[in-house]
């Protein structure tokens, strides 16, 4: 019987890309849109940090391993389209929200569809891509965190400031709609990697499987230093331009159009220059990308700090250049090595749950503890840099984590694939 026909991979991950870019720009539309929503809900810092945070994040990861499971065993493809459809509609939806509670609803179900994103899409490119190809596929895709974060902070506040902030979720949301549907048509499911005896064994227990995980040292280390590494950066990528805004009194909209598009474009070039790096020290060893990782955490956050405490918002912009090259790729070598150590099999059901852990320390508790620790100590400019003082250091712990999860790769690799 003739294999099916496969996408050319440079389709796929294009259209991955576009899919990607939405995702993050949903997620980063409130962040942009603080100022407008605060005043007309009469909200403080902790109780949009509850929004940013828990009520995206507790159905994201509760949905994460099942749809991980059915794109294990089905299409990746239509996993994927279907759950860009739904956080979409559910963006579109925050525009028609009346108060705190209808905010929250909409925004449970943006993470109940961004849920159905990750794992799919790094599974599906691992079986387009080799692997001494895939560092540079996964910065590719990774791109998307930052045209999203500037689509987000930056071209929602210039909606709002023309036709209001409801507005911004409906342009921003709904023309995901229609990229559901176009990853239907230009995007096939492939082989997956080990060919048909491999499809046709049974999907592993997800406790089984969660045992397997927990036993493996370098998964656990790699789970803890991109979680707490996610956990610095989400909090400083969600409240810095909030802090910016009121420690320098300046307009709302220049300060985070400033804010995304130099974080933004830095992030851009990091990724890019990590995924290609990666590549090349892939070659050296399957452990050599996370440790790039593991260094580029560390300066990331010694970088955002001093941004934290800059004299003045040009200085900001300034220091911008570093932490955005520095801090822009970090993700890739953790993904390419994940990737790497994974099994086929399970492939997307153990990146779910590597997600799921992740999410919950990242995005999670990092927005909600900046802002409620930024509302205890008074709800201004110096509370939420106070805040930030507080959270972002753990990157310093993620590095850490990060650099000792490459001692035991290849060792890890070889117990899971006989274990699976």
């Amino acid at each position: 019987m003739t294999a099916p026909a496969r996408s050319n991979p440079w389709v796929v991950l294009g259209t991955l890309l576009v899919i990607y870019i939405f995702n993050f720009a949903d997620r980063y539309l409130l962040t942009g849109l603080i100022g407008p929503i605060k005043q007309e809900f009469d909200l403080g810092d902790g109780m949009i940090g509850l929004l940013m945070g828990p009520a995206f994040v507790v159905l994201y990861i509760a949905m994460g391993v099942p749809f991980a499971r059915l794109a294990d065993r089905g299409s990746r493809v239509r996993v994927i389209a279907g759950g860009c459809v739904m956080w979409s509609l559910a963006t579109a939806a925050t525009g028609l929200a009346t108060g705190p509670v209808s905010l929250a609803l909409a925004r449970v179900g943006v993470g109940v569809g961004e849920a159905a994103f990750v794992a799919p899409a790094y599974s599906l490119l691992a079986d387009y891509f080799r692997p001494e190809r895939r560092g540079i596929a996964f910065g590719i895709l990774g791109l998307a965190t930052y045209v999203g974060q500037i689509a987000g902070q930056a071209g929602g506040p210039a909606i709002a400031a023309e036709l209001g902030w409801r507005s911004a979720f409906f342009a921003i949301g709904l023309p995901g709609v229609a990229l559901g549907g176009l990853a239907l048509l230009l995007v096939r499911e492939p082989p997956r990697e080990g060919g048909a005896a491999q499809a046709a064994e049974p999907p592993i227990a997800l406790t089984r499987l969660a045992g397997l995980l927990a036993r493996s040292r370098s998964f656990v280390l790699m789970a803890i230093g991109f979680g707490l590494g996610a956990l610095s950066g989400v909090a400083f990528g969600y409240w810095g331009p909030e802090l910016f805004a009121r420690s320098f009194a300046l307009d709302p909209v220049t300060i985070k159009t400033a804010f995304a598009v130099n974080f933004g474009l830095a992030g851009l070039a990091g990724m890019l220059c990590f995924g290609a790096l990666s590549d090349r020290l892939a070659r050296r060893g399957p452990a050599w990308p996370v440790r790039l990782s593991a260094l580029a955490i560390g300066a990331a956050t010694a970088m955002v700090m001093l941004a934290v405490w800059a004299p003045s918002f040009e200085a900001a912009m300034w220091i911008a250049i570093p932490c955005g090259l520095l801090g822009g790729g970090w993700t890739v070598g953790i993904f390419a090595t994940l990737q790497y150590l994974l099994p086929p099999g399970f492939r997307a059901s153990a990146t779910a749950l590597f997600i799921a852990f992740t999410t919950l320390l990242g995005y999670f508790i990092g927005p909600w503890a900046a802002g409620a620790i930024s509302q205890s100590l008074g709800d201004d400019g110096q509370s939420l840099r106070l805040a930030l003082s507080v959270v972002v250091p753990v990157g310093f712990a993620a590095a850490l984590a990060a650099f000792l999860a490459a001692r035991r790769v290849e060792q890890d690799r070889q117990t899971l694939e006989q274990a699976g």
